[in-house]
């Protein structure tokens, strides 16, 4: 026995709930990890806190990630 989805009046309540707890997350993982950190790169080393590693990190990820996405979908539409 399958279930039916629930009407999109219903999805429509549960965005903002997913909104504010992923942000409320974000704020708690900021605020746990606001330790400065050092960085090592091949030509120097510089500290920051280690929030902010894990936001370019995420979003070095994420960038890398979308453009490979759109990457395979040209080539698929290619074919």
């Amino acid at each position: 026995m399958t279930t039916a989805p629930p009407p999109p009046a219903a999805r429509d309540r549960r965005k903002p709930i997913a909104a504010a707890a992923l942000g409320g997350l974000a704020v708690l993982l900021a605020a746990l990890n606001f330790d400065e950190v050092e960085v090592n790169w091949i030509f120097g080393t510089w500290e920051t806190p280690l929030v902010v590693v894990i936001l370019v990190s995420f979003l070095l990820g994420a960038a890398t990630g979308f453009l490979l996405a759109g990457r395979r979908a040209r080539h698929r539409r290619s074919r």
